[in-house]
């Protein structure tokens, strides 16, 4: 089982998105929020970037000894009393959870919020089995509620108003129609608690696993993974291989990064740290633990040229940061990870044939690599994927022939002259060069001047402004010299 390829184009999603006056105004309500209070979080830290530092380098370790910490790591889940399940692909990370699902008789789950389940599509395969699966993150409710998929890592209904929420509610759970936030919160809370009390199993992600204790992290701020991993009799938590840290010092510094990054909170309300299952002298938390670790190309990514991309610590940083995914929204990527780290992990997991039009979704601004808490060089990555695309043949034909006219014209100095003189020319006929930017271009450039404006060219090139300037400066050196 693989991401699902969507069968749209990506440039058809993009244009859906960008003709969407709702999500616009959900994006406009939201995104600005988050950036500030990042910045204000980061702030207080003594030495923002030492901390950031010290951060990336205990993500680039552990990756460079993963198979020694995954093999500590498995060893003292064991111990305290924990299962390990080693899933090489999504199919196999379902079918171990289905497989003890049907050991346990499981007829109901409640979920905390995790991207490597929405990655295999675990959801849709409990429900093949007749297991019913509900989501108990508020954000995932709504979007589990509306039939639809998370947009954003740290916040899945990012994409829908409060507005739009409360219409939903009165539809799924007939709550009196409403866009009162505290209202509506309270609705859902009161249909989780039932759900909580009465679920076999619950399924949780993981946030960072501790080698050296055999212990799981897990953050988040509604309390409902608390009670996702303590109230049912059995908790699975999946995870990515990657997502290791070696001890507890280390995970202390990627929880200041990473609640900082993700909503601004200088740690999130509930930090919950979980090694093996209820003791016998412990009154809560489920009889077994289970602790599925999935590959699913990461170990292959883990040798190749977007290597880095594994350091993410799933914050949501760069998604707030990014001027494409400010405007278009996390599902007109058409994969589960969106924003700049989408556009780099998806291909690399999945493969660049199918998904070539993300590493295109970028201005190469360099935003994510600035505000990313692991100072992860997103921008280098996406060319590097441009350069499969264009080695893989997805590079569209009339760029191909494009660039090889380019070349072709800009190794002939006489040519290029003549083609510099006439682009000056088409500048002048077509828009105000004085001031400087082409409002309309023709067909079949007027797809770029639908949506923005083209900048003229220079009226004179370089090499003759140059000329121009050395001719002025040799004329004030000869004045000088008759003086």
């Amino acid at each position: 089982m693989t991401i699902p390829v969507p069968n749209v184009t990506f440039h058809e999603r993009v244009d859906a998105a960008l003709r969407d006056p709702i999500l616009h105004t959900a994006l406009d309500r939201s995104m600005s929020r988050f950036s500030e209070l990042r910045r204000a979080a980061l702030a207080a830290f003594a030495d923002e970037s030492a901390t950031r530092a010290r951060a990336r380098l205990i993500r680039a370790h552990t990756l460079s000894r993963l198979d020694a910490y995954l093999e500590q790591f498995e060893a003292n889940v064991q111990r305290a009393g924990g299962q390990v399940h080693f899933a090489a692909d999504a199919a196999a990370l379902n079918r171990i959870v289905g497989e003890i699902a049907r050991a346990h008789r499981v007829k109901a789950v409640v979920k905390g919020k995790s991207m490597v389940s929405e990655e295999t599509a675990l959801n849709d395969a409990l429900e093949a089995e007749g297991i019913r699966v509900v989501e108990t993150d508020l954000g995932e409710y709504i979007v589990q509620l509306a039939g639809e998929h998370p947009s954003h890592i740290i916040a899945p209904a990012f994409h829908k108003t409060k507005e739009q929420v409360g219409q939903l509610f009165h539809e799924k759970i007939n709550l009196p129609l409403t866009d009162d936030p505290a209202v509506m919160t309270a609705a859902a809370r009161a249909k989780l608690r039932w759900e909580f009390l009465n679920a076999d199993m619950g399924i949780s992600g993981v946030n960072f696993g501790v080698a050296e204790t055999g212990s799981i992290c897990l953050v988040e701020n509604e309390g409902n993974g608390r009670l996702t991993t303590t109230v049912p009799r059995v908790h699975v938590a999946v995870m990515g291989i990657e997502r290791l840290v070696p001890n507890l010092d280390d995970l202390a510094v990627m929880l200041q990064v990473l609640a900082r990054s993700a909503t601004g909170q200088k740690l999130s309300v509930y930090t919950n740290l979980i090694t093996g299952p209820r003791k016998n002298d412990e009154g809560d938390g489920p009889a077994e633990l289970h602790i599925i670790l999935l590959d699913n190309g990461r170990s292959r990514v883990l040798g190749g040229e977007v290597a880095e991309i594994l350091y993410c610590i799933r914050c949501g940083a760069c998604l707030n940061a990014c001027p494409v995914y400010r405007e278009i929204g996390g599902h007109a990527y058409g994969s589960v990870y969106s924003g700049p780290v989408g556009a780099v992990l998806t291909p690399a997991l999945e493969g660049i044939a199918q998904w070539s039009a993300l590493p295109q979704a970028s201005t190469l601004c360099g935003m994510c690599k600035q505000v990313c808490p692991v100072q992860i060089d997103i921008p280098r990555m996406l060319l590097v994927e441009r350069a499969q695309a264009t080695h893989a043949g997805k590079m569209a034909w009339w760029l191909r022939l494009g660039l090889h006219l380019y070349a072709f014209t800009a190794t002939k100095p006489a040519l290029y002259r003549l083609a510099a003189g006439g682009a000056r020319l088409g500048s002048r006929v077509l828009g105000a060069p004085q001031q400087g930017w082409i409002k309309k271009l023709p067909p079949p450039l007027n797809a770029w001047t639908k949506t923005r404006d083209f900048p003229a060219f220079a009226q004179k090139s370089f090499r003759a402004q140059w000329e121009a300037r050395r001719a002025r400066k040799d004329a004030e050196r000869a004045g000088d010299s008759h003086a």
